[in-house]
Order: C-alpha cells, then structure tokens, then sequence
C-alpha cells in the first residue's frame, strides 16, 4: 500500500511516496485541514462550512463542500493509483452528518508529534533521561515551519496557535531535561533563539540564564534577567515571576544550587515557588489504570483551553486522598512555577469548610503576593489568582472538596496549569465548562488489597493464609482506609493470625468497631457523610441497612418510608451523589441500588440507635409487603385467572397500579430481576417469627420463576425454610402451601413417590383450615402422580375433584389446568376424541382466565391430541406456535416439549432426517432443564426417527430411554419401549412410521 504523509507542522502538504499532491485552491486547503486536525472522526458538514466561510456562507454552501470533498477525492485517488485490493478504502469518506478522513495506515505528522512527545514524558517519568531526550528530539523534528501556515480561518488558527504552543512547551521540556544531564554549553545557541523569537515566555528564559550561567557567562545570565526584566515591565506592568526572581538571587549570590543538576527540570527551588504536596504513602499500591487515566490526560490535554481538570470522587475511606497525592507527586516536576495543596475540610467533623476566599488569601500569599495587595473583595481576589496562574504552570490540588461553589473561584483560566479535585461529590457542575476528566474510585480488586495488606502488615503473614487474607479484604469492602486499619492491627498485635482478625470482623455487631479505633476510622468517614444528608435522605439511608439484601429498586425504599416511589427514588440519587449508595449493574430497565457491606452496618446502626422497634419492624413489614404485592401481581399475570390467595397473618403493601404496571410489563424478567433478594427475604423472614408469613407467601409466587428458569434449589431452599418457619409458628395454611410447593417441586424433578405422601399431609391440613382452592390444586397435583404411576381411574377421579373446587374457588385458569390433566389421561386410555375434546374445553378457559403459559400448555396438549387422532401435519403446525410462545415467554422447558411434538410429528409423517434435526434440539434443552422424564421422551422418538431411516443408532437410542423409564418407575412407557424394541430389533430394514406408531398406542 503507498503511504501518504499528512503535513501540519509547517505548511499543508501532502505527500505519497515522497511526491507532494496538488491541493487546490484555499476552500480545499482549509477543508482538508479541518479532516485532519480530526482523524478518524466525523466532521460535520456543517462545521466544515463554519471554517470555510467563518464570516456567513452561502446558500450552495453544502454543494460546495461536496464539490471540495470530491476534489480531494479525486487529487487522491490519482495520485495513489492502488496497487492491490487493500488500497480500495477512500482516504475521506462520507458518514452522516458529514465526513471522515481514514489515517488507515499513513502517517499524519500532528499526530506522529503527539505520539513521540507522549513517549518522551513516559521515559522520562520513568528516569529513562537520555532516551527521553532522543524520543523529545524526534518529535521537534517533525516541525517545518509556523503549523498551518498559509491556511486561513479562525478555527483554524485557533488550532494551530495551539499546537504552536505545545511546540514550545516541548521545547522547554527538552530543554530542561537537557540541562539536567549537563549539556548546557550546547544549549545556548538553541535557547537564544527560542527567547528571541518569545521575549515573554519566562521558562524558556530561566533556562537560558541558567545554561549561560553553568558555561561560565555569569554576566551574560544577568543580561538576560535585566532584559526579560525590562519587556514585562514595560509592556505588561508587572515585574517577572517567582522563577525567574529566584534564579537572579541564586546567581548573583554565586549558589552552590547552580552548579549540579536539580532533580526537577525546573532551575531551582526558589522563596515563592510553593511545594505543597504531602508525601506520598509508602504502602500506596494499586490503582494502575486510575493513574494511567491521569497521566494520558496530562499528556494529551495540558497547554489547552480550558485547563486540565481530573475529578476523583469516591465514598469515605476508598482513598482519595492517597490517589490525589501519589499521583501529583508523580508529576510534580511537570509544573515548576510550583505546586498548591489545600484541604477545604468539606467533610470534617471539628471545622466548618474552608470558603473561597480564604482559600484564595493562602494561595496568593504562597505565590509571593504582599498581604497588603490581597484585595478584600472575592471576585477580585479570583481575578489575581488567576493573573498571577497567566502563563505558568502551576498543579493546584484542591481534597476534600464539599461543593462545585467551593472551588469555582479556583480554577485557574489559562490551559498550562492542572487542577486535580478530590471530592464525595460527583462535582456534575464540572462538565460543560471544563475538559473534566472523571475518576470514580471503587473498592480496590482482590490483588489489589491483599497487596496493600501486604505493605502494612508484612507479606510473610498476608501471604501465609491466602484463603484468610481472601475474606479479610472482604470484610473491609477492600476499602482501602478500612484494609489499612485492619493491617495496622495484625502490625500492632503480631501474635494474631489473619485468621484470628478475620474472626473479630466476621461480627456484624463489632465490625465497625474493629475497623474505628478512637473516634476516626470507617465510622467517621460514614458519619460525616450521614451527617450532612436531608433528614427524609437519612431516614431512607437507615432504614436501607435493615433491608439484608444485596440489590433492591427504588420502590422498596418507597416502603420503606412510605412515601411516593418517586420522591424515594430522588432521595436514593441524593444518597448516589454522596456516595452512601451505589448504582447496581442490571439488565433490565429499571435502576437498582445497592449497599456496599460496611455501610449497610453503619446504616443499621444508625436505625438502632435513632429508632423505636416498633419503627423498625413496621418499615420492614412494608417492604416485605410490597415484595409480596407484586410477587402476587406477577404470578396472577403469568397464571391468570381471578382467584386472589390468601396469605394468612400478613398482607400485601399495595403499591401504585401505574408502577406495578411498569415493573410487571414481563413478569418473568420482574421475577428474575428480583430472584436473588427474594432469597435474602424469605430466608430473613422465616427466621423472625412475626415475618414468617411472608416466607411462604413469597415462596409460593417464586414457584411461576422456579420452573420457569429451572431455578431448583432456589426453590427446594426458599420452601424449606418456609414450611419449618410455618410448623415453629404454627402457621396450618403456611406449612399445608409449602408441604405442597415441595410436592411440585418433586412432581416437576419427576419424583412421583416422594411427592405422594407430602401432597396426603398438605391434604390433610388443607381440609383442617377448610381452604378449598389450595384443596382443589393438591387433588390436582395427586391427580399427576396416579396418571404417572398407571392409576387412571384414580387420576381422574383426584382430577374431577379438582376441577369442582377450582370451580367452587373462582379459579378459572386452575380449572383449565384440571381440565387439561383429564385430556390427557383420556388420550392414555385411547379416548382420543373426548381427549380432543377437553382439550379444546381446557384452551378456552385459559384464554377466559389470561393465562397464556396455561393455554400454551393446554394447546401443546392438543397437539398430541392430533398425533394420537393420526393428524401430524396438524400437530406439527400447533406445535410450532408453542414454540413461539414458549420462546417469547423464556420458558425452555416448554420449548423442550414443542421441540419434541414437532420432532415426533415429523417422523410420524416419514421425515425422520429432519425430525432428527429438531429432535437433538429438544434433547439439549432437555439436559439444559434436567428432565430425566422428558429426555427419555425425546430418546423415545429420536430412535423412533433413526429407526424409520434404517439408522443402526436406534436400538441404542431406545435401549436408552427404556433404562430411564425403568429407573423413573414410569412403568406404562417402560413396557412401550420393550414393545418398541421388540420391533426395531426384528430386522435390518427400516421399519415404517405406522408399525410403529400401533405398537406405541397399542
């Protein structure tokens, strides 16, 4: 491919393979130049326009602009002539609003500069000194002249009066690194003409001076001082800055100073060159890509308008402030007009926070300004601050900050300077007016605290126990404030093990007060933070830490206080934006909250101490009934019908329709939303004795979720706890619904025999308490068991009985599942048409009662009513619109069973090749569930396909699925498959559909 060289250091040029390209005329130019100083991203037409005609364009103005852009195109592609396919990509392309020049593989010197001068400071960052300096070579070389010269425009100007800028600040930082490895005498010539060319820059002055001064022209160094001296007077009024001022003392007193290489590039430490930065930790570790974000912003934004911002913002104790000063020590040497550290004290328990102005006042005097010229106003105290910033480069660390209002009178104008701000608060009044780089800092990783525990309290003992050192970073929420506590301690108490610390913070009700010696630490971090938040916030925020969730949705704080969601949902963003409460990651539409550990204990603390039991317990119930509220909701919309159960001792906390409607827009996904805190809930509540209730009540919801997603230990848990809660409380109605839930769980992991006897005692106490819908659901369930087991009369008798107390109940989708439970066991005894029949009954009631998984299921069932009828192409056509709804609806173990109805009407018709397709479909899905029952039932009709295509697999795939049957005690399919095999086992020909379609129904 021909490379094409973009010039902008210097005048436009461009160049393919050496040979410079005719651009056209001034449009042209400036077009092109507005593309590159953009590469690889869009530019809209419209400001392509603005550049073009900076003064008001013309009506053809986009015609124009096509008209440019097709010029260049065409300038291009002559010149380049493409030598293969890989040459076939246009240097500038069209994408709406406008369009884009493709670098590709060419090389644009602008950004060749960017890329050396990034190298340059990286080396020399890493004290990699005369390697820096060839690398900082490398990218003046690059220069051909004044950037852009020739081309013409405001934004274009702009542009290159900006790189023109940074050409010189890479000029003094070469300059310096140079004089730091003692080439000084070479310097001169060089720096003469730099100074000459800009009389006012005064680095680039002090640097001269010093050179001059090191060769041994003490005299000509002063000249240069006296000279400098005499520009700024006399054209600006104002007498040379603290570097400058310094380094004239130091010569004229002849310093030892002068004469070795300081550490900085900067001359030399002078009176009112402030450098404030605390130390840096020893133990600091971590944090590599919050500081590689850092130093790419310095690298790529510093010398630009508006000045370089970075914004670190984080809960108490996720170390800040360590961050801040590590990495602006880092730095320091970047900024040798000095460096300003203040605390504003916004959070801080003893001081009120440091306002504007005195902030102003301390960084002034630091800057050499006389007391008696600070002005008493504050905006005019802003405006010197910001005069004496003028052409400096300056690091301004401002921690601890409260508010935007605190430091706005801060923020230097001029683009060589760089704020870095610590703050709780997510500084949001930043953006806009500042190039604001945001850093939110987290808890650290797991590497990350181990090795910070490893700093502090020796690697020998953090290292000793990893599994330990493992939970030790969890109790602390790898905070680093609370892992550096923690360190101290096993520094403190060498006779203590990990293990032994890990003990101690393991209890909830001491934890905060292993991790707060004194009256500092994690506690107070968090108490400043409460402190200050609205009394309706705190309220939420304590009564969040009762809440033993991990994850929870603006409505349960609602509950909580009982307010409207939406007032509670302002209240959770205030808790966000001062970092008590985090955002959770979710794959659904609606925003999640979620407590880090040692919060939600400073949060159940606060509840403890600041309310009554009694305000406590009633706070809970409310969520746990608005939990319960919409569990309900979402079962009744995926089961349908009108029946409304009954909880016994509790009650569901009603939330808003308009809000429910919302939440429940898809049930499931509600369901599997909430799936993990509905654990935490009924594991709470079936421990507390006054909360059992709603252990039950919210288990026998989760069941639409549990066999909807095959969540079965989810299920076998959250009913264990329940039903043992119901018997400790008494609770008849509770343990008869669990008894049963368990017995479904059972029937659906089809284990018939175990699910018998629990289903009699749920029975029992179901005619106790004389509660006839959840009668009529466990005459249902039994009704299941004796069809599975051969009992058909049993079956239906258990089934009609059923059906009469669904009818008594009101339940018309409870009907429609009896009514289905009798189609089938018609079609086993070989009444197809009264199958049919019921079947068609069974449908009809679903949809009277809204339950689209129950009429799925009932029409699946009449789909293998249609196979028995001897009508697979009908079947087949029934089972594909099953497949959509299961598919729609996320049900995979009804996918399963359509995949398996379409697979046998496909080989009952003689297509057994791609019944086999949709078969092994169904089978994976099957596994995917683990339904023994119904994967022996695709077994059954894989080898019924491979059989009819004479595939010698069958007998095995049969052989297969009479082994599970036997072993699932489903003796009536046991028996069909002996007779199967029986069949296929005859002889070596394929046996034909009908053969074995009589032996299947005989």
């Amino acid at each position: 491919m021909r490379q094409v060289l973009f010039g902008l250091l210097g005048p436009l040029d461009v160049q393919i393979d050496g040979v410079s390209v005719h651009l056209g005329g001034a449009r042209q130019r400036t077009l092109l130049a507005v593309l590159l100083l953009s590469p690889g991203r869009i530019v809209s037409v419209d400001s392509l326009i603005d550049a073009v005609w900076p003064s008001g364009a013309p009506t053809t103005a986009r015609n124009q602009i096509a008209i440019c852009v097709a010029r260049l195109r065409k300038a291009f592609r002559g010149a380049t002539a493409p030598t293969g396919p890989e040459d076939s990509t246009p240097l500038i392309t069209t994408s709406h609003p406008g369009y884009v020049l493709n670098p590709l593989e060419h090389r644009i010197d602008a950004v060749a500069f960017d890329d050396a001068v990034r190298r340059a400071r990286e080396l020399a960052r890493n004290g990699r000194d005369a390697e820096a300096c060839d690398a900082y070579s490398e990218a003046l070389a690059l220069w051909r002249g004044r950037a852009l010269e020739g081309v013409t425009g405001p934004r274009v100007e702009q542009e290159a009066a900006r790189l023109e800028e940074l050409r010189l600040d890479v000029h003094e930082e070469y300059a310096g690194l140079r004089l730091q490895l003692g080439r000084h005498r070479t310097l001169i010539p060089e720096l003469s003409a730099l100074v000459r060319e800009n009389p006012l820059r005064e680095q680039a002055r002090a640097h001269l001076m010093l050179a001059q001064y090191r060769s041994g022209r003490r005299a000509a160094a002063l000249e240069v001082f006296r000279e400098g001296r005499a520009l700024l007077v006399g054209e600006l009024g104002i007498e040379p800055g603290p570097v400058l001022q310094a380094l004239h003392d130091l010569v004229l007193r002849d310093s030892p100073e002068l004469t070795r290489p300081p550490v900085d590039p900067a001359p030399a430490p002078a009176a009112h060159v402030p450098a404030q930065l605390p130390a840096a930790s020893a133990s600091f570790t971590g944090r590599a890509g919050e500081l590689g974000a850092l130093d790419r912003m310095l690298d790529e934004r510093l010398g630009q308008s508006p000045p370089t911002v970075a914004a670190i913002s984080g809960i108490a104790g996720v170390g800040k402030t360590a961050l801040a000063v590590q990495w602006a020590n880092r730095i320091a040497a970047r900024f040798p007009d000095g460096q300003l550290f203040s605390d504003l004290r916004g959070y801080d328990e003893t001081h009120e926070p440091l306002s504007p102005a005195t902030t102003l006042d301390r960084f002034l005097r630091d800057l050499g300004v006389p007391a008696a010229r600070i002005p008493a106003d504050p905006g005019d105290r802003a405006a010197l601050f910001r005069s004496m910033l003028g052409g400096k480069r300056v690091l301004i660390v401002l921690d601890n900050v409260r508010s935007f209002r605190q430091i706005q009178p801060l923020l230097p104008g001029n683009g060589r300077c760089c704020v870095l701000i610590t703050s709780r608060d997510l500084m949001d009044d930043l953006i806009g007016d500042y190039a604001v780089l945001r850093v939110g800092l987290n808890a650290m990783s797991a590497p990350e605290a181990t090795a910070l525990l490893a700093e502090v309290a020796g690697a020998d003992r953090i290292t000793a126990d990893p599994g330990a050192t493992e939970r030790l970073g969890e109790l602390c929420d790898r905070l680093p404030l609370a892992l550096r506590i923690a360190g101290s301690r096993l520094a403190a108490k060498p006779h203590w093990s990990v293990r032994s610390l890990v003990t101690r913070l393991e209890d909830q009700r001491r934890r905060l007060d292993e991790l707060s010696p004194g009256e500092g630490g994690v506690r107070a971090g968090f108490r400043l933070s409460y402190r200050d938040l609205t009394p309706d916030a705190r309220q939420l925020y304590r009564r969040l830490g009762l809440l033993g969730v991990p994850d929870f949705a603006a409505w349960a704080g609602a509950a909580l206080v009982d307010t409207d969601p939406a007032h509670a949902e302002d209240l959770m963003e205030q808790l966000v934006d001062t970092q008590l409460l985090e955002v959770a990651p979710s794959p659904g539409p609606v925003t999640r909250y979620r407590l880090q550990d040692l919060l939600r204990l400073f949060a159940w603390e606060r509840a403890r101490e600041e309310e009554s039991e009694e305000e406590r317990t009633a706070a809970l119930e409310r969520a746990y009934g608005g939990w319960l509220h919409l569990a309900d909701k979402a079962r009744e919309r995926t089961y349908g019908g009108a029946h409304a159960p009954t909880y016994g001792r509790v009650k569901p906390y009603p939330l808003p329709d308009k809000l429910v409607g919302e939440l429940l827009a898809d049930p499931i996904a509600w369901f599997e939303s909430e799936r993990v805190a509905l654990g935490a809930v009924v594991s709470h509540c079936a421990a507390t004795d006054h909360l059992a209730a709603y252990a039950w009540g919210l288990t026998l919801n989760s069941t639409t979720l549990f066999e909807a997603h095959n969540y079965l230990e989810d299920w076998r848990t959250c009913a264990d706890h329940a039903v043992a809660s119901a018997v400790r409380t008494g609770d008849t109605l509770g343990e008869a619904t669990m008894l049963r839930s368990l017995a479904t769980l059972a029937i659906y992991q089809r284990h018939y025999t175990e699910a018998q006897p629990l289903l009699g005692r749920a029975l029992a106490l179901f005619d106790a308490c004389g509660e006839v819908h959840g009668r009529a659901v466990t005459l249902r369930n039994l009704a299941l068991c004796a069809r599975f087991s051969g009992d058909l009369d049993g079956a239906t008798k258990d089934a009609r009985e059923a059906l009469s107390g669904f009818r008594t109940a009101g339940d018309t989708a409870g009907e429609s599942h009896a009514l289905g439970v009798l189609a089938q066991i018609e079609l086993e005894r070989g009444n197809v048409a009264e199958g049919i029949a019921l079947c068609r009954q069974a449908i009809a009631r679903s949809r009277e009662a809204g339950s689209v998984r129950g009429e799925t299921q009932n029409t699946y069932r009449l789909a293998e009513a249609l196979l028995r009828h001897g009508d697979p192409v009908a079947a087949e056509r029934i089972c594909l619109t099953v497949l959509t709804l299961t598919r729609e609806d996320g049900d995979r173990l009804g996918e399963a069973h359509a995949l398996r109805g379409i697979g046998e009407a496909r080989w009952r018709r003689g297509a057994c090749e791609s019944a086999c397709t949709v078969l092994s479909q169904a089978l994976t899905v099957a596994e995917e569930v683990s339904d023994r029952f119904l994967r022996a039932r695709i077994e059954t009709d894989l080898g019924c396909a491979l059989a009819v295509c004479g595939d010698q697999d069958a007998v095995r795939r049969l052989e297969s699925a009479r082994t599970a049957f036997g072993e699932l005690r489903a003796t009536v399919w046991r028996d069909r498959l002996d007779r199967i095999l029986t069949t296929t086992e005859a002889g070596p020909a394929p046996v034909t559909p009908q053969e074995l379609v009589r032996v299947l129904e005989s």
